[in-house]
C-alpha cells in the first residue's frame, strides 16, 4: 500500500518558541499561527489544501534543535530567492544557496534556533 506523500507532518524544535515564529513569518513572507497542542506550544507553519503535507515550530524540553538530524524541506515554489533575501536579517543564515539540482532548486538555511532546513522550488 503506497502512500501519497511519504511524510504527512514535521515538527521543528525551538529553544525561543516566539523567535522561532517570528524567524518564520518573516522568511516565508505569512503569518505562523500559534496554537496549544496536547499541552506543547505549535507554531503551525502555512499551507493549505486537501491532501496537503503541514508542519509547525515546536516548544518541548524532550526535543532540542540541531544541525545533524533529519531536513525538512519546506515549498518555497515562486517565492525560494525572496525567502533567502530575507533570512539574514530575520536571525538565520543561509548555508546553501539556491542551486539547480535539475528538478527545481535547492537551498539551505540555518535558522534562529540552529535547526538545518531545506527550501525546494519547482
Amino acid at each position: 500500500n503506497i502512500m501519497k506523500n511519504a511524510i504527512n507532518w514535521f515538527e521543528i524544535p525551538s529553544t525561543d518558541f516566539e523567535r522561532a515564529v517570528t524567524f518564520y513569518s518573516t522568511i516565508l513572507g505569512e503569518i505562523v499561527r500559534k496554537e496549544l497542542v496536547a499541552g506543547i506550544p505549535n507554531g503551525i507553519l502555512p499551507y493549505s489544501g486537501d491532501g496537503a503535507v503541514g508542519g509547525a515550530i515546536v516548544f518541548d524540553a524532550r526535543v532540542t534543535p540541531g544541525m545533524n538530524g533529519v531536513t525538512p524541506y519546506l515549498n518555497c515554489n515562486g517565492i525560494i530567492d525572496a525567502v533567502l533575501a530575507r533570512v539574514p536579517a530575520a536571525g538565520g543564515r543561509v548555508q546553501l544557496p539556491r542551486t539547480d539540482i535539475g528538478f527545481g532548486s535547492i537551498a539551505l538555511i540555518v535558522d534562529s534556533e540552529g535547526n538545518r532546513i531545506g527550501l525546494h522550488a519547482n
